[in-house]
């Protein structure tokens, strides 16, 4: 039986805390094709003083229906004070 995305969503970012030991910040997408459901994690790379400096990097997580996780790919990385552009 097929999970709802909520669930999927904090299956993912246990997932990725768990296999990166990095702390998620926030989700930052779910979208579902034809692979499964990739969902996208903000996670906190490194700590830094100012918290301006920390390092940030947007983590893909994908899962298929029942939450069992099928890869993941670390996407993009940026200091918290940088804007993303899309």
């Amino acid at each position: 039986m097929a999970k709802d995305v909520g669930t999927l969503i904090e299956k993912a970012r246990e997932e990725l805390s768990k296999l990166t030991r990095l702390k998620a910040s926030s989700t930052v997408g779910a979208i579902k094709d034809e692979k499964g459901w990739h969902i996208s994690v903000e996670m906190l790379e490194k700590k830094s003083i100012p918290d301006q400096m920390d390092i940030l990097a947007i983590y893909e997580a994908l899962l298929d229906d029942e939450g069992n996780l099928l890869g993941f790919e670390r996407k993009s990385m940026r200091t918290r004070m940088e804007t993303v552009k899309e």
